[in-house]
């Protein structure tokens, strides 16, 4: 088992050191060591380390303990919890009532970022295969300099004096009753228990500045008009280490000249003459594919609907691809030149009269 360092020796401070004195340094060092603000390899080990130190030191009776016997005198306790954020350093420096460095107050908690909606419009082919593209959105991030403390690089947030890093106050009014108190929130530090003698240049000691970006979005195949993509971790950032919200896309589509949709099938509509209709023929048939072979049989009615097998739109689960539904539109010829009178003329003496069923 490796042997653990001195506790004073880690935080840096001589034995004799007074409470204040192990909390500011505390401060100081798990600000400059903390894994989401130090990216440096061991930079996490060191983190934990301190907090380790100063979970005994800052606590009487396992500080007396170990000045006594090198070591805690219980053994309820395994180790000190992990941060899970910037945020959860702010709670536990100035959270909680009565300034103890590990409560907490409801207004430190963590909280999730805004989430974000902007719009996309989509060419025909391009909802239907897929695509790559580019939306710019403003949104609110982490100031790149403070990394969201607020406070100018190099220097730390301080508890609010005022209310002693709870957020709130106590004022005691009288009245011909007698005297009456209310707890409100502090005028000071606007009830987050933090003050801020330092604030960031760039951002002002908000913390949180508003950027434009680009982003490059994948458009699944198969995808329609009113469908909403949606990219977790894309919105506003959080506050106090919260999670940053989502971004929504609204997609809508733009109509195409030939074709439409059913849900995953792709309808059109194909003119032929009544030579065609009557006789049969083979003829080419667009599709998003490229040209699609038809084979019309000889007595084609008008409005008859001929399938293309997997000529449609994928499905979005992946599982294969609609049809291409192509409907027959047999043509009346409006303007005819002597022949083709003649010709019909000679036609409609000798075919029968249609009759009703």
């Amino acid at each position: 088992m490796a042997i653990k360092r001195d506790y004073y020796e880690v935080l840096g401070v001589p034995r004799n050191a007074s409470d204040e004195e192990i909390k500011r340094t505390f401060r100081k060092l798990a600000f400059q060591y903390h894994p989401d603000h130090n990216k440096n390899p061991g930079a996490e080990d060191k983190f934990k380390e301190i907090n380790e130190a100063y979970q005994i030191l800052s606590d009487p009776e396992k500080r007396s303990s170990y000045d006594r016997y090198g070591r805690v005198a219980t053994e309820e306790w395994h180790g000190f919890p992990d941060f899970g954020g910037l945020g959860d350093i702010f709670e536990s420096f100035f959270g909680g009532f009565g300034g103890s460095p590990f409560g907490r107050t409801a207004q430190r908690a963590p909280q999730r970022g805004d989430s974000l909606q902007t719009h996309l419009t989509l060419s025909f082919e391009e909802a239907v295969f897929g695509c790559q593209k580019e939306v710019e959105i403003q949104r609110i991030e982490n100031c790149p300099s403070c990394h969201g403390i607020g406070s100018q690089p190099g220097t730390n947030p301080q508890t609010c004096p005022e209310c002693r890093g709870t957020g709130q106050v106590r004022k005691v009014q009288q009245s011909i009753f007698g005297r009456f108190s209310h707890i409100t929130t502090c005028p000071r530090c606007k009830g987050s228990g933090i003050i801020i003698p330092h604030p960031c240049s760039q951002c002002g000691g908000k913390g949180r500045v508003k950027v434009k970006r680009k982003l490059t979005v994948d458009i699944p195949a198969g995808v329609d008009d009113g469908y909403q993509v949606h990219l977790d971790g894309e919105g506003d950032a959080g506050l106090y280490g919260g999670a940053p919200g989502a971004l929504y896309i609204d997609l809508s589509v733009r109509p195409h000249k030939l074709f439409c949709r059913d849900g995953s099938d792709i309808l059109c509509e194909l003119p032929i003459n009544f030579a065609q209709a009557t006789l049969g023929d083979e003829i080419e048939v667009p599709s998003l594919d490229g040209k699609a072979s038809l084979r019309i049989p000889p007595g084609t009615q008008n409005g008859r609907v001929f399938r293309l097998k997997g000529k449609g739109v994928p499905q979005l689960n992946g599982r294969g691809k609609g049809d291409q539904l192509v409907k027959v539109v047999v043509v009346t010829p409006q303007h005819l030149d002597g022949k083709q009178r003649r010709l019909f003329e000679e036609l409609a003496k000798i075919l029968p009269k249609a009759k009703l069923p």
